[in-house]
């Protein structure tokens, strides 16, 4: 069903194609263009994409790999920064007895001060003293640094200190991305959650019992993380993300982004086995992230792109590549007609030339243009026309002489016959009367004898008519009153073109067959009539009439070809009607088959109808 409704519906398409020689060359060529610019545009496409990827994973790897490095060292600076080192001991002595020792909390304010005037992405330093519940903190106050000591519940329910507290490192990290305000509960420090990205808390234990004696906690602003990230190449729609080996987010550019992801497991897919790249797709949009793992602790750099951006180089090559590829359709199609036409051109001229000889039109002639298999055609083609009108003449003018020659033979046959009988008349008539109208007998055979030879074939009906009477008045002769004449002719019929003697032969046929038979008085009736395809002449008679038998034998007597009538053929036939067939011939030849005679007969009537087409003569 699909198929046919196709062909149904493209079924004018194809028909117009299908007409011209040109269309179909320009239909082939514009599919051809299509398939290879189409086929180059989606390889072209294919390549681009495959080489965007490997480029932004090649790229994108390298960046994050050099980034990671630094966070790393970055990560290790503030443990450097977090640890004591070769003062453990006075520290934690002094934390020990800052209570009841002055001294010694002077050590601890200063050993706090040194720590915050160390860095300049230090936001807050708070040391908290486990036993004393109660902690010291840095802070900056008109641009002088103040270290405040203050009263501080138990931080032993406080997730970072949990952490730091089941940690091999007594350390823990505190992010502020995610969830800030469940995070940072009554019981924890009063910090600007605004300011500060990171919180690093650091458990000093007792040497001897190794019992924790109390916290520092630092808290750092983002401004050397910003600038260590600033080297990571940020688009819109791109995403960057830095979490912890837990993977707790510290740095995110879209939270919600985040958790989107975590909700759809893709940090857990983010393992050293998978080569630093995965495919994800969120709701909306796939992705390529890319991400570097550090060694040291296992911390997580992620970089999601979307695939799209990473495709949109390819994206536009391909649409530049579809308006070029366009355009040289545009451009082919154009010069592939023009082509194409003058090609077929002459092709064209030359199917019309033989459009016109297959009609008839013999002086058709092809133009020739150039030497190519065209040119040959054209003019071989002129060669057949000229050959075949040197054909057709010689053939007309044998057909001619062989027309003129029948012709002449059918007059000869008839000329002998009827001068017998008219001298048979003349001779009776001079038997029995001894009168003068011998005279005029004489002067009718003259007038009829001089008909007869005249060098017309064709003579107009008025001239056969006059030619009637006067062979009538020497019939009259013979039979007298007995041979009566009747005419039922049209005025305009009087200029009918008819053959010579041919109403005469008609005319004859019922003398021999009618007055010549009985020695009763016969009517002889000469008319014509229009029909509308034919002129009919009818001689009728009131004779006896022929039988069946003999009726039909002069019917089939008619049927053979002029060329037939010898040898055999000849002997067969009834010589009898020798005119008949004679005249037959006659119309045959001049008027064409659609001209001839029909004969009706029955008891006391005997008709001989002469049809003629109304188109005239055939003069080919």
């Amino acid at each position: 069903m699909i198929k046919k409704w196709i062909i149904k519906r493209f079924e004018p398409v194809l028909e117009l194609v299908s007409r011209r020689l040109a269309n179909k060359l320009i239909l082939l060529f514009t599919i051809i263009i299509v398939l290879v610019v189409t086929s180059l545009t989606f390889i072209s496409y294919g390549m681009l994409r495959k080489e965007s990827v490997d480029n932004s994973i090649a790229s994108t790897s390298n960046n994050l790999l050099l980034v990671g490095r630094n966070l790393e060292s970055y990560l290790d600076g503030i443990e450097q920064l977090s640890l004591p080192q070769i003062s453990y001991d006075e520290i934690t002595y002094a934390i020990l007895h800052e209570s009841e020792d002055y001294a010694s909390k002077m050590y601890v304010e200063d050993y706090l001060k040194n720590l915050y005037f160390s860095r300049n992405d230090l936001e807050a330093i708070y040391l908290y003293v486990i036993k004393e519940h109660k902690y010291y903190y840095v802070t900056k106050e008109n641009y002088n640094i103040t270290v405040r000591v203050a009263e501080h519940p138990s931080i032993e329910n406080l997730s970072w200190y949990k952490k730091a507290l089941a940690s091999p490192f007594n350390r823990s990290y505190q992010s502020f991305v995610k969830n800030q305000s469940s995070m940072i509960n009554s019981s924890d420090y009063p910090i600007n959650k605004d300011k500060s990205f990171m919180g690093y808390h650091r458990l000093l234990r007792s040497i001897v019992s190794r019992e924790p004696q109390a916290v520092l906690s630092l808290y750092f602003n983002s401004s050397v993380t910003d600038e260590i990230m600033k080297d990571i190449p940020f688009s819109k729609g791109q995403h960057l993300m830095y979490v912890s080996p837990d993977n707790e987010p510290f740095v995110v550019d879209d939270p919600g982004f985040y958790q989107q992801s975590e909700q759809a497991g893709l940090l857990k897919e983010l393992t050293p086995a998978s080569g630093g790249r995965v495919t994800w797709t969120d709701k909306e949009e796939k992705y390529l992230v890319i991400y570097d793992i550090s060694k040291k602790e296992g911390w997580k750099l992620i970089k999601p792109i979307p695939y799209k951006e990473i495709y949109e180089a390819a994206t536009t090559t391909r649409k530049l590549n579809y308006f070029i590829g366009l355009l040289f359709l545009i451009v082919s199609v154009i010069l592939v007609s023009f082509i194409s036409n003058k090609i077929t051109n002459p092709l064209k001229n030359l199917s019309l030339q033989m459009k016109r000889f297959s009609t008839g039109s013999f002086d058709a002639e092809a133009q020739v243009e150039g030497k190519d298999e065209i040119a040959y055609l054209s003019r071989h083609f002129n060669k057949m026309v000229e050959k075949t009108n040197e054909l057709i003449n010689e053939r007309y003018k044998m057909k001619i002489v062989e027309k003129n020659a029948v012709l002449k033979a059918l007059e000869a046959e008839i000329n002998p016959h009827f001068l017998y009988n008219a001298l048979q008349a003349i001779s009776t008539k001079a038997l029995k009367n001894n009168n003068d109208d011998i005279v005029d007998m004489v002067d009718n055979l003259a007038m009829t004898l001089r008909y007869c030879i005249s060098g017309k074939d064709v003579v107009h009906a008025r001239e056969e008519l006059k030619h009637i009477e006067r062979y009538l008045a020497l019939q009259k002769a013979r039979f007298g009153n007995r041979m009566q004449v009747a005419y039922q002719w049209e005025d305009p019929l009087l200029e009918l073109e008819i053959p010579k003697l041919s109403i005469q032969t008609l005319v004859e046929n019922c003398i021999k067959h009618a007055l010549e038979k009985v020695s009763t008085t016969i009517t002889i009736t000469i008319e014509a009539h229009m029909t509308p395809s034919h002129t009919v002449i009818s001689v009728t008679d009131d004779g006896p009439g022929f039988s069946g038998e003999r009726l039909e034998q002069v019917r089939s007597s008619l049927q053979i070809q002029w060329e037939d009538q010898g040898g055999e053929n000849a002997a067969e036939s009834d010589t009898e009607s020798i005119g008949l067939k004679n005249l037959n011939t006659r119309l045959k030849l001049l008027y064409g088959e659609a001209a001839g005679l029909a004969i009706t007969s029955d008891a006391g009537r005997t008709k001989m109808d002469m049809r003629l087409p109304r188109g005239g003569i055939n003069h080919v």
